[in-house]
């Protein structure tokens, strides 16, 4: 497993994240405990200046009666305050009246009993007098900034009352209160108040203490909700980190490692293998015809067969690496069993697992994989050169009749640089037009007449001549190239046949499987018939039993909207697959064509002799037209003709060529000469034949006219 990188940007953002909220937080707790702070204080201040409002007319009589009486007097001692010489020329109230001023608090506020000093300042010289009185600081416990803060608002207001409290919460035993009438005159003096704040602070203290046990409870409550947040942000984003870094590495649909994973794997496995001079094997494994699945079932159930697919590739390479690729590939990489012998057991084993078929929503879906072997057996290999081996050799394997698997060996090097060859050809072939048709003729066993010709396509390369079809048209179909390329035989022959002098002929043209389309193969029809003006009933479309196999009701429905046209609809090499005789009645044919293979037994083998009799038979009891592909003698044309086979094709009676040429060798062949060709006096082998006529074959009852 390719480890974790601790410094991914995701788990960077996420510690950035939790250290910025952590920094909120903090902010926002530094916030409430300041806010307490400044809410004492506020207290505090009102408390002071609450004591001392009742007061104030009293006060601000006693301070005119001062100021006109004893104007420019100063005792000499005040208890609780000393003067400096520097602050002689400051009134201070004498002892008496100290007591008159806390007289005028005793009776409702008990203010007497806390009041410890007070001095009168002349008007404009309080400043001054603040900066020089000489506070015992022992006794009554003043900060240094207290007088000076007082000084500072006694200029703005005409009372203020400064609590000694330090910034951190911390509370002195004093306050100082200052005052001067608001509007007096300017011979007004100013009264300066020295009281204790202990009392009042103790009067306050159950008040303080629930508004700070509720601010500390919104504190509390928010550090707590904001931890529940942080967790589940960073645990959300470390579980979302840790699921990013698993759909990285693995496939989200079967949870094996991914193709990043195998390439890094294997790159570090050749490079162990290079050091210890031993050898390490790679499997690639193709599900065949795993597209058919797909449109046949479902995607979904397609997902559920990868799945059941990739457990039965971990159940068989259960201590080796087993990756999936792309959608239908898997590779397997094999360290500690690298021996040819070994290898090719685990690969038999693999398509031995496959023969038991899947059940997915009751519906049983046979497995098929194809599996390609390589092996690096020097420490010169690459991995990208040891799974282009593998590829090569999956290949191979899929072209020798799949579920099966294939060993790499380097002729396959030469045959792939072909296919690149032939496949880079077939761009330029389809770019300017360098294929061309030909044509091979359709005769009627009752009669000899021509009936029509099938078109086959040859590539007419610019150096290396006429190139056949059955080298580049399986690499057509391999690239996605035969759709183009069967659009153009179609329109081709279309527009070629409409040209022919005998309107009654027809042309029959091959329908790959891999360029059949459902909902789009009517439509391409459709277009060569409407561009040509070719009748529909001279055209035959031949499909192969492979076709009938995948997508049953889509491939029906096609067939029969091109069969409404008036197209007829041949199956092709019938006889080949398994499935003929269960497929046959589902689907609207107008001929069937006996596939070449069993016409060379013809005559030869009996067991053959009874297949083309049966194939004959089941022909003419369902209505269709009977065709022999591959007919080259004459006793194999005699046996078809007594079997009672419609039409024959094949060497003996024209190879593939141009309409001209066999125009050239028309007229047809004699019926009834000595030794004749068509009808011989005595039929020993196969049953005889309806009597000839010289009319064409009856065409089936359903066949759209």
């Amino acid at each position: 497993m390719v480890p974790l990188r601790m410094a991914d940007p995701l788990a960077k953002k996420s510690i950035v994240i939790f250290f910025i909220s952590m920094s909120l937080v903090m902010t926002l707790a530094l916030g409430v405990y300041a806010s307490n702070r400044l809410l004492t204080h506020w207290l505090l201040v009102r408390g002071l200046e609450q004591t001392f409002l009742p007061q104030e007319n009293a006060i601000d009589a006693m301070l005119k009666t001062f100021a006109d009486e004893r104007k420019g007097s100063v005792p000499e001692e005040v208890s609780g305050l000393r003067l400096s010489t520097a602050s002689a020329s400051a009134p201070r109230l004498a002892p008496d009246d100290l007591t008159a001023i806390k007289a005028l608090f005793q009776h409702k506020t008990g203010v007497s009993a806390i009041l410890d000093a007070a001095v009168m300042f002349p008007a404009n010289s309080h400043r001054m007098g603040l900066q020089q009185i000489p506070w015992y600081r022992d006794r009554f416990l003043l900060s240094p900034d207290t007088l000076p803060k007082a000084d500072a608002k006694l200029e703005f207001k005409s009372l203020a009352a400064v609590p000694d409290m330090t910034w951190e919460g911390k509370f002195g035993r004093n306050a100082v209160i200052a005052y001067r009438p608001e509007g007096a005159n300017p011979a007004m003096p100013s009264l300066l108040l020295l009281t204790r704040q202990a009392d009042l602070l103790s009067s306050l203290r159950p008040l303080i203490l629930s508004i700070s046990a509720a601010i500390g409870g919104l504190c509390l409550t928010s550090f707590v909700f904001a931890g529940i947040l942080l967790w589940m942000r960073f645990h959300d984003q470390v579980r979302t980190n840790r699921d990013i870094q698993y759909l990285a590495h693995h496939d989200a649909l079967t949870g094996l490692p991914n193709r990043a994973v195998f390439n890094a794997r294997l790159t570090e496995a050749l490079r162990l293998a290079q050091a210890k001079a031993s050898n390490i094997g790679v499997m690639l494994i193709d599900i065949d015809k795993f597209k058919e699945v797909n449109d046949t079932h479902g995607h979904g159930t397609g997902d559920v067969f990868l799945q059941i697919v990739s457990e039965r590739l971990k159940a068989v390479f259960d201590t080796h690496l087993v990756s999936r690729l792309s959608g239908d590939e898997f590779a397997v990489l094999l360290t500690s069993v690298s021996d040819p012998a070994r290898m090719t057991k685990l690969a038999a084993n693999m398509i031995a697992a496959t023969k038991v078929p899947c059940v997915i929503d009751g519906k049983e879906i046979g497995i098929s994989l194809s599996i390609g072997l390589a092996r690096a057996t020097d420490g010169s290999w690459r991995a990208s050169r040891l799974l282009h081996c593998a590829d090569l050799a999956l290949y191979r394997a899929k072209h020798s009749g799949r579920s099966t698997f294939s060993w790499y060996t380097p002729e396959l090097d030469a045959d792939a640089q072909k296919r690149k060859e032939v496949e880079a050809g077939l761009v330029k072939a389809i770019k300017f037009d360098q294929f061309k048709l030909l044509y091979q003729p359709q005769y009627s066993l009752r009669d000899g007449k021509l009936k029509g010709y099938e078109a086959l396509i040859r590539w007419d390369h610019p150096t290396k001549g006429t190139v056949k079809p059955d080298i580049f048209i399986p690499i057509a179909e391999d690239t996605g190239l035969i759709v183009e390329i069967g659009t153009w035989v179609l329109n081709n022959a279309c527009q070629e046949a409409a040209h022919w002098e005998d309107k009654t002929r027809r042309v029959a043209v091959n329908v790959s499987p891999a360029q059949f389309i459902a909902g789009e193969t009517q439509k391409r029809v459709a277009t060569a018939l409407r561009n040509s003006g070719l009748d529909p009933k001279r055209l035959e479309i031949e499909v192969t039993e492979s076709l009938l196999i995948s997508n049953t009701d889509a491939v029906i429905e096609t067939l029969r909207e091109v069969r409404d046209m008036g197209v007829s609809i041949a199956m092709d090499d019938f006889g080949t697959g398994y499935s003929s005789l269960s497929y046959l009645s589902l689907f609207p044919f107008d001929k069937i064509k006996i596939d070449k293979t069993f016409i060379q037994n013809l005559g030869k083998d009996a067991s053959t002799d009874a297949i083309v009799t049966s194939i004959v038979g089941l022909g003419r009891s369902l209505d269709v037209i009977i065709t022999a592909e591959g007919v080259e003698t004459e006793e194999q044309a005699i046996l078809l003709s007594a079997a009672g086979c419609d039409l024959v094709q094949g060497f003996m009676f024209g190879r593939p060529d141009s309409i001209d040429s066999h125009e050239a060798n028309f007229p047809a062949f004699p019926l009834n000469t000595s030794g004749g060709l068509w009808f011989p006096q005595e039929r020993t082998r196969i049953a005889p034949a309806p009597e000839a006529t010289d009319e064409e074959p009856q065409r089936p009852a359903n066949f759209a006219s």
